[in-house]
């Protein structure tokens, strides 16, 4: 084949590069300890240029770990030092600011030589249970609190492991066998990817990327640049308002189109909490970005050109641009909210298109077990901790009702019951989805879920409650209904917080509720056919059907007995 390669040709490499880092991701799954990354998929893989550019992205990931990720390669370059690049070399961060947004991220990037040149680099992110300091939750008052913090460094020099790096790592962390296993993980998997990338420029003669880069990111800036340059050249205003820690947080957005770029502007926001849910700006770029693309090109693959004409700007200490040292461990809080303050603002440009407001950020819990302190207890009570995630209901869209129980924007999946309880003395009594929790509309908005967690007999446990939508649930769109709110409790009763590590006592169990997506549109305008369909499958009860969608007596009666006999509808 000759050195200028065909149109077609490249875009077969193309195709060939987002398998490369897509098996990069899925080795990191198959190979990580942290059930984050292992059964939630929270982990991004990529290849980039050898400036830094991101080429192609994994199909498995969240779009805070691969769009914060994006620029994360630059500042590796900056740091090492391009006379310092070698082969043999893995390099290694959690940086908030320089990776992708708080301590319990860790991101490893790979050089990639070819016949003894720098060719590009691999870049790979999972989030880990445990880094030390107060562990994973809101309570710090600065990043000082949060963990162990790793400068952008060298991970391996020319292949040789920096040892000192590691004995520092395993003590400053709970969980030192499963942290040092995510990071020979992540540094395995960015090897896979340089291999299959060698197989591949081997085969197709190539001595270097330039050819294939050039293809990618002038073909992806080209297409993103004529979907932007098709929409209103307008500007609109949002604003929502989410629970916080202790006091509401407004989020509060301008969106301009403006002919070759659009503008997310997030003057106006509230400034930074006290507490750890500050969001670094990196990572509310990442879900700014993510929300308008996906409304207007989502397939266009991701990579460093189709990102570009995305612009945030947010003043300097505003929750969505927190500086150092601000606390940011649960910078995903405020970050999962960003795209539906960007949504309430662009729906005014081009209505129709966005979907309502769903549970927006992860309903996750992480529990600090330990053996009990009330009285004596068992020998085989031991201390762990056990990170879960777990998704509310997505907003109705347009044309479909919102995904039960389904993390958007972050696309984390829910952890099984089985492998969260085989990671620690924690039992899950009950999960399940949520009847009525959806808002009403033309379309519904999904379901969230029950939960009820507990300890083994013999421990009492600290949890991390990382909650929101409390006190402001999901608000629908266009005529459509709010989402239930979250609620919190012990199993006597007794009321529990949001967010923060609370104690609960050996033999005591918290119970759950996680919010609803919200409607979209007038619910008079639900067809029966759907309405009975959610009747007959639980998502709504007998009331909501005869108050809310004016569904008759008459019906109703029918769908129940039709249930009664086992029927389908």
């Amino acid at each position: 084949m000759s050195k200028q390669h065909s149109k077609v040709a490249y875009q077969v490499m193309w195709n060939r590069l987002i398998s490369v880092v897509e098996e990069q991701a899925q080795a990191l799954v198959r190979t990580a300890f942290s059930t984050s990354v292992r059964e939630a998929g929270d982990l991004s893989a990529g290849v980039y240029d050898v400036d830094g550019n991101m080429l192609a992205q994994a199909v498995t990931g969240t779009p805070g770990h691969v769009n914060a990720m994006a620029d994360a390669v630059p500042h590796f370059i900056r740091r090492i030092g391009r006379n310092n690049i070698h082969d043999g070399d893995v390099y290694i961060t959690n940086d908030p600011w320089e990776g992708t947004g708080h301590l319990h991220d860790i991101t490893m990037v790979t050089p990639s030589f070819h016949d003894g040149a720098l060719v590009g680099f691999f870049a790979c992110t999972a989030h880990i249970v445990d880094i030390g300091g107060r562990g994973f939750g809101a309570d710090a008052h600065s990043v000082y609190e949060e963990g162990l913090y790793i400068p952008i460094m060298k991970f391996a020099n020319k292949g040789k492991v920096d040892e000192t790096l590691t004995r520092i790592i395993r003590g400053n962390v709970r969980e030192p066998d499963q942290l040092i296993g995510d990071i020979y993980a992540l540094t395995t998997c960015n090897e896979i990817g340089h291999r299959r990338l060698v197989d591949m420029m081997a085969e197709f003669s190539l001595a270097d990327l330039n050819g294939i880069a050039e293809f990618i990111l002038v073909n992806s800036r080209r297409a993103t640049l004529k979907r932007i340059a098709a929409l209103p050249q307008q500007s609109a205003t949002g604003e929502m308002k989410m629970d916080g820690f202790d006091r509401p947080i407004t989020l509060k957005v301008k969106v301009s189109v403006e002919g070759d770029r659009i503008v997310s502007d997030f003057t106006g926001s509230s400034g930074l909490d006290k507490k750890g849910i500050n969001c670094p700006l990196v990572y509310a770029k990442a879900y700014a970005c993510y929300a308008l693309k996906v409304a207007i090109a989502p397939e266009i693959p991701n990579n460093a050109a189709s990102l570009a004409p995305f612009e945030i700007n947010a003043p300097e200490n505003s929750i969505v641009n927190a500086l150092h040292p601000a606390p940011v461990a649960l910078r995903h809080i405020v970050g999962h909210f960003v795209p539906d303050a960007v949504y309430d603002a662009f729906d005014k440009i081009v209505p129709g298109l966005v979907p309502a407001e769903g549970a927006g950020c992860l309903c996750n819990f992480q529990v600090s077990l330990r053996p009990r302190t009330d009285a004596p207890a068992p020998e085989d009570a031991r201390r762990s901790e056990v990170l879960t995630f777990n998704s509310g209901g997505s907003g109705a869209r347009p044309d479909h009702d919102g995904l039960n129980a389904t993390a958007f924007p972050s696309g984390v999946m829910t952890m099984p019951i089985e492998a969260t309880e085989h990671a620690g003395p924690v039992i899950i009594w009950r999960k399940e989805l949520r009847p009525d929790s959806g808002g009403v509309g033309k379309t519904r908005g999904g379901l969230g879920q029950y939960m009820e967690v507990g300890a083994q007999e013999g421990h009492e446990f600290d949890i991390q409650a990382m909650f929101d939508r409390v006190e402001h649930p999901a608000r629908g769109r266009r005529g459509g209904g709010a989402g239930a709110p979250t609620t919190i409790s012990q199993d006597d009763g007794s009321a529990m917080n949001g967010k923060g590590k609370q104690f609960v006592a050996h033999g005591r169990r918290v119970v759950m509720a996680f919010p609803g997506g919200a409607g979209y549109g007038d619910p008079a305008e639900r067809s029966v056919e759907l309405v009975k369909r959610d009747l007959a499958r639980g998502y709504i009860s007998a009331e909501t059907a005869s108050k809310n969608y004016n569904l008759s007596a008459a019906d109703i009666a029918e769908v129940q007995a039709a249930v009664a006999r086992g029927d389908s509808l």
